[in-house]
Parts: structure tokens; C-alpha cells; sequence
């Protein structure tokens, strides 16, 4: 005899089946709620600190504090990276330029590499890691500590003094540094050229810099502005929406790298993509 499954397990099975996929649903509209008030709250974080920018007074000390910490704390880490890049850069290239017999371009095709792409998005990730951890942490810790309630207790408009001030420094500073990582980056591309031959220094950025063009260093200056605000602000939100707890400090501080990170892989895709229909 055929043995055949009872028709009230048949139901059950069904019965199941229909609950779990029911609560799959729940759980992915869970989601997609979060997600969306995640991206309408940092939306209008955003348009509240870009409202900030152009109200009165300005808070110049705390401006030029944060362009210290950001810029100069930060300036021995980025040029120690950009010497390093030129110069695993050159390494690397050199045998496969010496294969096609085109040795000879081998600072114009790192001066192109750096100045267009690598320099600025490095430096970004390593800024971001530093810069955005540093303020998600240390307005995470305020917002822990409630030291963010007594300004506001205390007539002071926190979003002025700590959001605005880290936002402008950090996309002022983000420019500088990776011009700093830059030519230091052909700097240390000079010392990988010298480990098998000898060529002027004068001579190396000359043949450097005879494949730059306008378009080339312009674009990715611009963008790194870009970086830097989304460097600030990503940090600042994450620290000024802090939980309670000791350890949503190092939750911001993570959150605010990673999610910076992704932001400024994205942006650079995208102004890549508007560069290309410009040449």
C-alpha cells in the first residue's frame, strides 16, 4: 500500500509555511521602515547644519580649533601614506611598463594615477577612519556625558558650536591633505625610480607633469571637498545621535567610518561619471 500524509498535516504544514513567510515579510518591512527613518533623519540633520551655516555669529574660535585638530594632528599620518603610495606604486608599475619598453613613462603614468584617483580616495578612507571615528567618538561621548542638554540649557546653540565648526574644518582640511598626500606621493615616486636608475628630480616632475592637464587636477580637487563633508557630517551625526551607554561611543565611532567610507566610494563614482562626459 501507497502510504499517503494525512490531509490534517498537510494543513499544518501549510499553516506554517504561510506564518513564516509572513513574518519574513514583517522582518523585511521592519527594515525598510528603518532604513528610511534612518535616511529621513539624516536628512534633516543635514539640512539643519547647512541652515546653521549661514546664521550668525559664527563661532571663528572653535573653526580654527577644529581646522588644527583635523588639518595638522593629521597631517604625519596622510603624508607618511602618500610617500608610501608613490613609491609601492612605482615598484609596481616598473616591471610591467619595462615589458612593453615604456619605462620612460613611468612618472607621467603615477603623476596621472595619483593627482586623478588614488591620492584623493585614499586619503578620504584614511581621513575617515581617523578624523570620523575622532568626532563620532568625541560627540558621542558629550552626548553620553548629556554635556550636549546643559549647552542647550546654557543658551548655546550646539549645532553651531559643534556640528557646523567640524563640518567646515573637515571639508576645508580634507583639500589640503590631499595635496600634502599628493606631492609627497610624487616624492616618494621619485625615491622607487631611483632604486634601479638615476633621474634628476627635476627632470622626474618634468616628465611628470607634462601629462597633467587642467581636467586632471581639478576634478579631483573638487571632489575632495566632497569628502570632507561627508566626512563631517556623517561623523557628527552618528556622535550627536548617540544612545545611552558607554557603548553606543564606540558604536558611533565605527558606524561613522563605515558608513563615511561607502559615501565617499560612492561620491567618487559618481564624479567620475560626470568627469568622463566632460572629456
Amino acid at each position: 500500500m501507497k502510504n499517503f500524509t494525512p490531509i490534517s498535516k498537510v494543513k499544518n504544514i501549510a499553516t506554517e509555511g504561510s506564518v513564516l513567510l509572513s513574518e519574513r515579510t514583517i522582518a523585511r518591512a521592519e527594515d525598510a521602515k528603518t532604513f528610511f527613518t534612518r535616511a529621513g533623519n539624516m536628512t534633516l540633520f543635514i539640512l539643519q547644519t547647512l541652515r546653521q551655516f549661514f546664521s550668525f555669529p559664527f563661532e571663528f574660535k572653535e573653526f580654527l580649533k577644529q581646522c588644527y585638530e583635523i588639518g595638522n594632528r593629521s597631517l604625519p599620518l596622510v603624508a607618511i601614506t602618500g610617500a608610501i603610495m608613490g613609491l609601492v606604486l612605482t615598484i609596481q608599475s616598473r616591471p610591467i611598463l619595462n615589458d612593453f619598453g615604456a619605462e620612460s613613462m613611468l612618472p607621467q603614468m603615477v603623476a596621472v594615477s595619483l593627482i586623478r584617483e588614488i591620492g584623493p580616495v585614499i586619503t578620504a578612507l584614511i581621513c575617515a577612519g581617523k578624523i570620523g571615528s575622532g568626532i563620532g567618538a568625541e560627540l558621542g561621548s558629550m552626548k553620553v556625558t548629556e554635556q550636549i542638554e546643559a549647552m542647550e540649557v546654557s543658551a548655546v546653540n550646539p549645532m553651531k558650536y559643534l556640528v557646523v565648526t567640524r563640518v567646515l574644518a573637515a571639508t576645508l582640511m580634507i583639500p589640503v591633505l590631499v595635496l600634502f598626500a599628493d606631492a609627497l606621493g610624487m616624492v616618494g615616486s621619485w625615491i622607487g625610480v631611483n632604486i634601479k636608475t638615476e633621474l634628476n628630480i627635476a627632470l622626474f616632475f618634468s616628465r611628470a607633469f607634462s601629462s597633467v592637464d587642467f581636467i586632471d587636477f581639478i576634478p579631483a580637487f573638487i571632489k575632495s571637498f566632497f569628502f570632507g563633508l561627508v566626512i563631517g557630517l556623517v561623523g557628527c551625526y552618528k556622535g550627536y545621535n548617540a544612545g545611552k551607554g558607554t557603548e553606543s561611543v564606540g558604536i558611533a565611532a565605527n558606524s561613522a567610518v563605515v558608513l563615511s567610507s561607502l559615501l565617499i566610494i560612492i561620491v567618487d563614482l559618481i564624479v567620475v561619471q560626470i568627469t568622463d562626459l566632460m572629456i
